[in-house]
């Protein structure tokens, strides 16, 4: 019976349990019931391929559907929820834990889902329980760019629905399986996805929130509503070639922007954005490596970006400070977190015995052997800007540059465990890649550690570097503000609605004004002829009155008988 429920409701059930029991069974549950959904995932006997249905107006819903990509997924989110809930144990309150447990559980929901309905359910329980996340940086900025989080994702929802009710108003169909965007409600159900996914030009949602957020809150934030999306467009849209553009615009964006960035946390906003770029690059090529690159990518991503953000969230919660201009220096008082940071950096920027190097390279010999020597240049160029602004940048301006005479300590060992047991699964899957390799949808046959993808990668990186301190002057950062797509919705756009409201007040006004004239003028009219005083209410003589009878019968005889 209990192999027949979505695994993700575990840990919404917990979600709702936290907030009522107290500080050290609140400890133990958060820890144990990540655990938990594990092992039910994996602990079942239950075979890929397995659907759990139950109909539901009409339609056989799957709300369980046990497939090779979703259980893959649906591990690293818990591995995630668990890292998570360990970084928060000290510093997260009740209720920002119960929000990352909602939003943990409804993202397993969704790489569950076996239908349609059962996906679109638990996409908009992950919008609530995300934005609810952000709200608790309990900061008036936390609260601005949680409700502009909340008005993007809810227009997402709007779309994808949309969209959902076209296609399966076409197919009679609510399974949730391989789509061709062909139609109008593909394309909606396709641009939905991408939303989450963070893809121009409503990406700037990532930076804007996500820094926002608590130093714990922001873990959270970076693993589940992206990855989400790269699942949905892994199972739904494989091989659409509209896809590589969207990827590779991206990739790009995400490096020029962190580039531009002097607030670490955003830096790593951005990062991510380039990050799934890689990923929807392989969806759109489509084959079966840059599908399996794509999903190993993600598994990859999930971890070494939750231990940067642990790395950056140790320095802000034991200084108080995120421009990395008022940092400098925490190396020597801040080993282990400089330490972690570092391995996430080297992760990032896929750099052998690392994780991503694994992962990355699948995507990037996946466009070489399609031919698509445009897209391997670019991917090649890409991985290169990664190291300059995350693998180098990140540790470099935080942890090594000029010293900004601050000495916080490490912080509390809840965290210190966080960040220490991430850093332990970069290097694993880097050194040890197929115990991975084996929970990916296709076989694969891919060689991670040949000559010529080692010395390759290395001489890139090492020229990488080499550019990064050359041009060192140029990378230091100012007390500036990069104006990205989200000022037309943040300054421009209420700017220009105050500019209508006041047109149309005007008018309004002028139109009410004008009204309230005229129908004076009318009241003005009628009490003059039929007022108690007007000429229509006098009173007549006997005589006056049968004479204008004896008239108006006269004239009527006389036009009746003409």
């Amino acid at each position: 019976m209990i192999s027949g429920l979505p695994p993700g409701l575990i840990l919404i059930a917990g979600a709702v349990a936290i907030p009522f029991v107290g500080p050290t069974i609140r400890k133990g549950l958060v820890l144990a019931l990540p655990v938990l959904t594990l092992a039910l995932i994996w602990g079942t006997g239950i075979d890929a391929g397995t659907v759990w249905s139950a109909p539901f107006m009409g339609y056989a819903v799957s709300p369980v559907r046990y497939a090779p990509t979703g259980m893959l997924f649906a591990t690293v989110f818990s591995i995630m929820a668990f890292g998570g809930a360990l970084f928060a144990l000290r510093s997260a309150r009740p209720s920002e834990m119960a929000a990352a447990f909602l939003y943990a559980g409804s993202a397993i929901g969704v790489v569950f889902a076996g239908d349609l309905i059962t996906l679109f359910v638990f996409w908009e329980i992950m919008a609530i329980g995300s934005t609810m996340v952000v709200w608790n940086g309990s900061s008036d900025a936390a609260r601005r760019a949680g409700l502009r989080y909340a008005l993007i994702h809810f227009f997402g929802g709007i779309v994808l629905m949309i969209g959902l009710i076209g296609h399966i108003e076409a197919t009679g169909s609510i399974t949730f399986d391989v789509m061709q965007a062909d139609a109008w409600p593909r394309w909606l159900i396709l641009a939905g996805f991408l939303i989450n996914a963070g893809a121009w030009p409503l990406s700037s949602w990532i930076p804007d929130a996500y820094p926002e957020a608590s130093p714990a809150g922001m873990v959270f934030l970076s693993a589940f509503t992206t990855k989400t999306a790269v699942f949905v467009l892994l199972v739904g849209f494989p091989g659409t070639q509209a896809l590589i553009y969207v990827g590779l615009f991206m990739i790009f964006y995400g490096i020029i922007y962190a580039l531009l960035e002097n607030d670490m946390r955003r830096i790593l906003a951005y990062s991510i954005v380039n990050q799934v770029g890689f990923m929807v690059v392989g969806i759109g090529i489509g084959t079966e490596m840059a599908l399996n690159g794509a999903a190993a990518h993600a598994f990859a991503h999930i971890i070494y970006k939750g231990l940067l953000l642990m790395s950056a969230g140790s320095v802000l919660y034991m200084t108080g400070k995120r421009k990395c201009s008022d940092l400098g220096g925490l190396f020597q008082s801040m080993p282990i977190t400089a330490t972690c940071g570092i391995i996430g950096a080297l992760a990032i920027s896929a750099f052998p015995l690392t994780s991503g190097f694994i992962s990355k390279s699948m995507i990037n010999q996946s466009a070489a052997d399609q031919h698509m020597m445009v897209v391997w240049l670019l991917l090649t160029a890409a991985s290169a800007g990664v190291f300059l602004h995350a693998g180098i940048k990140f540790p470099w301006f935080v942890f090594f540059q000029k010293d900004s005479g601050l000495r916080p300590p490490d912080p509390p060992w809840n965290m210190r465990a966080a960040m220490i047991f991430f850093a332990a699964l970069c290097l694993l899957i880097g050194v040890f890649p197929q115990p991975l390799y084996a929970l990916l949808p296709a076989p694969v046959a891919f060689v991670p550690y040949t000559g010529a993808h080692v010395v390759g990668q290395l001489q890139l990186l090492l020229f990488s570097g080499l550019a990064f301190f050359l041009l060192l002057p140029l990378m230091k950062r100012t007390l500036t503000v990069s104006l990205d797509v989200d000022w037309l919705y943040r300054r421009a756009a209420p700017a220009v609605i105050a500019w209508i409201a006041r047109d149309l007040r005007e008018l309004s006004d002028g139109v009410l004004g004008g009204t309230r004239a005229q129908v004076g003028s009318i009241i003005d009219s009628m009490a003059h002829y039929h007022g108690p005083a007007g000429l229509l209410a006098r009173t007549l003589p006997t005589g006056r009155t049968v004479f204008w009878v004896l008239v108006i019968l006269a004239a009527f005889l006389v036009f009746n008988f003409s």
